[in-house]
């Protein structure tokens, strides 16, 4: 098949205009202009675009796609109350909510142009919602406890969980391993964690991502400590008092081999100084940004150029629907570029095609799937997505990035493809029942109102 567009934005190398891509057998075969692929294949079939960027589906590094049910409930609260009122209320889920939330979700990613995620889960429905709509990704099993006589049956149910996710996975889906916050967190779990994926198992962890979060650790006071804690979710459990370490998260993590592992994702650090930012580079941390979410929760703004300056591979996330009501790669940009270019100086001005390398090509690389998708090139995964401009107030434009990320939105996806097979070209394509999902969000919402 060859999809051809007025634009051809393949993100590793320059925009072709009236350009195309050939795609066979789930596969990129060729990238070019659209007149000689034409001549040189004239028996494909051609699925025409017109004005509009044909570009790699967008990469999201970080997010939760089991909580999109959740959104709107907790507004105008910063990080640790909204978190504190999120687990209160994810108590009323039963497992087939959590099922249906990640359906809606894994839906509303394919309907934005996202390809691909990087979800933590403790429930494994964003997996088996990615298995059922077709999105590729990885699923990070979600390990946790603050009880030390807990470890070790905590750490056995997440292993089991991973073998047991691996034997169903297809060639789409890769899985790994989540510790919990730092502030829900035995240190023993850090090592359990840092031992079970020396081999190479993908590690996410959130890191650095809130200023309660650096309190709690450096300090020992903020929302997170233990007896406040107990307090307001009544865990009722046996836990010494947390003991301030005087280090900020990123050194204090330093202490339980995590950063040891050979493929490891640090999610937000934007509580982070220079000397964490050498210690992230050193390590080779690859670092998912979730600038939506960190401004709506006042956690801060990452420290993107200067995480660049010291090499440090960045993706783009977009965190928990639930903080930013929407899954929406397009705004994510726009925030994350606007945010960037308002707290740097000018020598430092980001552009927005670098923007949109981060949110592709960038977040591939910060899982290691750089070799599959993020760019349109030969011998990648055809993960593609046709994004209309004919609406844009750029339209027609000299330069198709930019018109992509300050014009578009997700209601201007054409198409999204994964794998080479079509998930959504104004309609679903795949086999969810998306009226059962969407009134099943409708009962899910009510229940969690009461």
């Amino acid at each position: 098949m060859l999809l051809v567009a007025r634009y051809v934005i393949p993100v590793s190398a320059s925009p072709i205009e009236n350009g195309a891509v050939l795609v066979q057998d789930g596969t990129i075969v060729e990238v070019g202009l659209a007149n000689r692929l034409k001549m040189q294949y004239p028996d494909e079939p051609v699925k025409d675009f017109g004005l509009a960027a044909i570009m790699p589906g967008f990469v999201d590094a970080h997010t939760h796609l089991e909580y999109s049910a959740l959104r709107g409930l907790i507004n105008d609260a910063p990080f640790a109350a909204w978190k504190l009122h999120i687990a209160d209320k994810s108590k009323l889920f039963s497992d087939e909510d959590w099922d249906d939330s990640a359906l809606l979700g894994g839906m509303e990613a394919v309907r934005s142009g996202i390809t691909t995620v990087a979800d933590i889960t403790a429930t494994g429905a964003s997996f088996r919602a990615a298995q059922a709509i077709g999105l590729r990704g990885v699923f990070y099993r979600e390990v946790g406890t603050m009880d030390r006589l807990e470890i070790d049956t905590v750490l056995e149910e997440a292993f089991a969980d991973i073998e047991k996710w691996r034997s169903q996975a297809t060639s789409l889906q890769t899985i790994g391993i989540a510790p919990a916050a730092l502030f829900a967190c035995h240190p023993q779990i850090f090592e359990g964690v840092a031992r079970y994926a020396m081999d190479g198992t993908p590690v996410a962890m959130h890191l650095a991502g809130s200023r309660e979060e650096y309190e709690f650790i450096r300090y020992g006071s903020s929302p997170f400590s233990v007896h406040s804690v107990e307090q307001e979710r009544g865990y009722g459990i046996d836990v010494p008092p947390w003991l301030a370490t005087g280090a900020s998260p990123v050194r204090y993590i330093l202490n339980w081999g995590v950063f040891d592992v050979p493929n490891l994702l640090a999610i937000h650090c934007v509580q982070v100084d220079d000397e964490d930012i050498d210690k992230l580079a050193e390590f080779k941390v690859n670092i998912a940004i979730c600038p939506r979410c960190n401004a709506q929760l006042g956690m801060g703004v990452a420290p993107l150029i200067k995480f660049r300056n010291a090499g440090i591979t960045v993706g783009l996330g977009t965190d928990s629907p639930a903080v930013t009501d929407s899954i929406d790669p397009f705004a994510e940009m726009r925030t994350g570029l606007l945010l960037q270019r308002a707290t740097s100086n000018r020598a430092s001005f980001i552009k927005a095609t670098e923007m949109l390398e981060i949110a592709t090509l960038g977040s591939a690389k910060a899982l290691g799937l750089e070799d599959q998708v993020g760019s349109l090139e030969a011998g990648k995964k055809a993960d593609i997505i046709a994004v209309d401009l004919s609406r844009s107030s750029q339209a027609p434009t000299h330069d198709p990035g930019q018109a992509v990320l300050f014009t578009a939105h997700p209601g201007s996806i054409m198409m999204t493809m994964v794998d080479g097979e079509i998930l959504y070209d104004g309609v679903h394509r795949h086999k969810v029942d998306v009226d059962r999902i969407m009134d099943r969000s409708e009962e899910m919402r009510l229940k969690l109102r009461m």
